[in-house]
């Protein structure tokens, strides 16, 4: 099994699943003109484009996560959480490996989002990005198959088979 972390936060992935982290300079190399999700997940049937969001990171202060959160809620990060997912398939499509449906996942360590908080931004982010095309017809070639936000326990209610969970103890 491959695990996948970024500070506090970590998603295990099954055996068989490759993923990578993507926000380096290693792997992505354009972060001067282009923003990059956190991680590209390759599924069998669909790619996830991972971002992780922790507002309630062990060394965040207090006020700095109460902030984010507020911001978050405002739709204030919407914009950023936009080019991340955009950028991403821009690179991936021009190396030729956006070749199945993707998925973007947003996972926010904010334990005190609502389960319609979570989905008033998941709805937020689809307007975005967007899901549907212009009128809200189905695009030709779909730019992205669906998205989400999620704190851990919706992530780990919709995606037990690829737990998140914190990385301290």
């Amino acid at each position: 099994m491959t695990v996948l972390a970024e500070d506090d936060l970590q998603i295990t992935l099954p055996s068989g699943v490759v993923g990578r982290k993507f926000d380096d300079e290693t792997s992505h190399g354009l972060s001067h003109c282009m923003k990059a999700v956190d991680f590209i997940v390759e599924m069998d049937d669909c790619v996830l484009f991972v971002e992780f969001k922790d507002p309630e990171n062990p060394k965040a202060k207090p006020k700095d996560s109460a902030a984010f959160i507020k911001k978050f809620l405002s739709g204030a990060i919407d914009s950023d959480l936009k080019a991340k997912y955009r950028d991403s398939w821009l690179y991936e499509m021009a190396e030729g490996r956006a070749k199945k449906p993707i998925y973007y996942l947003v996972l926010m360590g904010a334990s005190s989002l609502s389960e319609a908080e979570l989905l008033a931004r998941t709805d937020a982010l689809k307007r975005q990005i967007p899901v549907t095309g212009p009128g809200d017809r189905p695009w030709k070639k779909p730019f992205v198959a669906g998205c989400a936000v999620m704190n851990l326990a919706s992530w780990n209610k919709v995606l037990p088979h690829i737990p998140a969970s914190r990385v301290g103890p």
